[in-house]
């Protein structure tokens, strides 16, 4: 397999994974407010919350007040995902758990690495492969990744807010590939998601690859159970 000039990873689900579930930390962020309420529930209501959200991208917003408009778009799925449990209405200052969830995300206590990131990661460096970053997760992403000692290895980050468009749109992928300056062809991507990740970047023209650690179907090419199956 020819070795191409750039690799790019998606994070959230590809390079880490959230400790637990979503579910989880919801809840017990919620006992400190006081809040009661059962993990499978808050996990189901934030899955389909999230699912109904528009993509995170501020096309029109300048690039000062993005961090501001990241912070309302998880604002509404996490009212969405208490309102759907009915325990909004029960506390007393909804904007101040707001702000206590999504300072916590920021952090690396809910987050894992994968183990076989590390190594896949060193590999390729060492084999003088570029290695970037598209996501659609927000500008916290930065933090994240620097607490999780996961920032030396990337030489570009692209993420959906700043760049006003989220995968699979091919013009986040358009613009990671610009940072680099390479051509679809000398650039392989790998994310977790069939349609964002898989789709999103063979539709520009890029090798791409399906991780899907849990669940192998023989249905679609380039996939892997792991990213050290890369090699």
């Amino acid at each position: 397999m020819e070795k191409p000039t750039v690799i790019f990873f998606d994070a959230v689900g590809t390079l880490f994974g959230v400790r637990g579930s979503v579910g989880e930390v919801y809840r017990s962020l919620a006992l400190e407010f006081g809040i009661k309420v059962d993990t499978i529930s808050l996990e189901h209501a934030f899955r389909d919350s999230f699912k109904a959200a528009l993509p995170p991208v501020f096309p029109e917003v300048e690039p000062q007040k993005i961090p501001q408009k990241e912070f309302a778009w998880w604002q509404e799925i996490v009212k969405s995902t208490f309102t759907k449990v009915g325990k909004l209405e029960q506390f007393t200052d909804f904007g101040v758990f707001c702000d206590r969830v999504y300072t916590y995300f920021a952090t690396k206590k809910p987050w894992f690495v994968y183990p076989d990131v590390v190594p896949t990661l060193q590999n390729w460096q060492q084999q003088g492969v570029e290695l970037g970053i598209i996501s659609n997760f927000d500008t916290r992403l930065y933090p994240v990744l620097k607490q999780l000692d996961l920032e030396q290895f990337f030489t570009s980050i692209t993420i959906s807010s700043l760049v006003g468009a989220a995968k699979p749109d091919r013009e986040i992928f358009l613009a990671a590939l610009a940072k680099h300056g390479c051509i679809p062809q000398q650039a392989w991507h790998i994310g977790d998601s069939l349609t964002q990740d898989y789709h999103g970047a063979k539709q520009v023209g890029i090798k791409s690859f399906w991780l899907n650690r849990f669940q192998p179907i023989g249905i679609v090419e380039n996939q892997l159970p792991n990213l050290s199956s890369l090699g």
